[in-house]
């Protein structure tokens, strides 16, 4: 196994390379393309899913691209505390601290529904467990095993959260809101907490049967650049504010969408 030199930045952390980073979400998508831009970088990272095959298949990938100790996986429902508590425990349990925890688990759970308020109710419900509980149970449970000084909390929002829709967009603004709380929580302890606000990003699960061309070419109509996101661009970002250059970033929502905010 090849011998990893850190340096030790002036705050307190490891230099890029060598870090113990958990994506949550990492076998597909912007997860997958997260894990890469890590262990190119030198880091080891634990990829979290709920799908077993899909996350081994993620792990290999990166294990034959990366080295054979680039990547490790665990198989975890993230809305279920009992599970992530194990999840942790088997992540820290040879004390190494969380250098980078990204949250990207999650997607538009709510299925279509016939109007009525059960319904609508039980559309509010699944987004909220698939995409606020798993993040902050995730988060919460590995705060205290982050590494103080110099860590580093990524949280997957949407550019939905300004934009809509429903149940959907709901869930990714109360990511806003606690991505805001807590780096105001942690500050002190010199770990920033940011989030990343992807547009509409091809080549990923998230749609579905959905990502019919008209579909396509109607989200690829809203950004200002005319092209869509691109998972490898979302892991830029990512890894931008969790690189020591972002020392001093932390309580901000980066957009990451073609200047689709904006509207069209």
């Amino acid at each position: 196994m090849t011998e990893i030199h850190i340096q030790e930045y002036q705050d307190g952390w490891a230099d890029m390379g060598g870090r113990h980073v958990v994506i949550s979400g990492g076998g597909t998508g912007i997860g997958l393309a997260t894990a890469e831009v890590f262990a190119a970088d030198g880091d080891r990272v634990v990829l979290l899913g709920r799908r077993e095959n899909v996350l081994r298949k993620a792990a290999d990938a990166l294990n034959e691209r990366f080295g054979p100790a680039a990547a490790s996986w665990h198989a975890v429902d993230l809305a279920d505390p009992e599970q992530v508590g194990a999840a942790r425990d088997s992540i820290v349990a040879d004390g190494t601290p969380v250098d980078v925890l990204v949250a990207n688990a999650g997607g538009n759970a709510a299925v279509a529904h016939d109007g009525s308020l059960a319904a609508v109710a039980d559309g509010y419900r699944r987004n909220f467990d698939a995409n606020v509980l798993t993040a902050v149970l995730l988060t919460e449970a590995l705060l205290p095993h982050v590494r103080r000084p110099g860590g580093r909390v990524v949280q997957l929002s949407s550019i939905a959260s300004l934009r809509g829709p429903g149940s959907y967009g709901g869930s990714k603004g109360w990511i806003n809101t606690y991505t805001y709380d807590l780096a105001q929580r942690v500050g002190s302890e010199g770990i920033t907490v940011n989030a990343v606000a992807p547009g509409f990003v091809g080549d990923t699960e998230f749609f579905g049967d959905r990502a019919t061309p008209e579909f396509v070419a109607a989200r690829v109509a809203q950004s200002l650049t005319g092209q869509p996101g691109r998972p490898a661009q979302i892991a830029a970002a990512i890894r931008y504010v969790a690189s020591p250059e972002a020392a001093y970033v932390t309580g901000q929502l980066l957009h990451v969408n073609g200047g689709a905010a904006l509207g069209r």
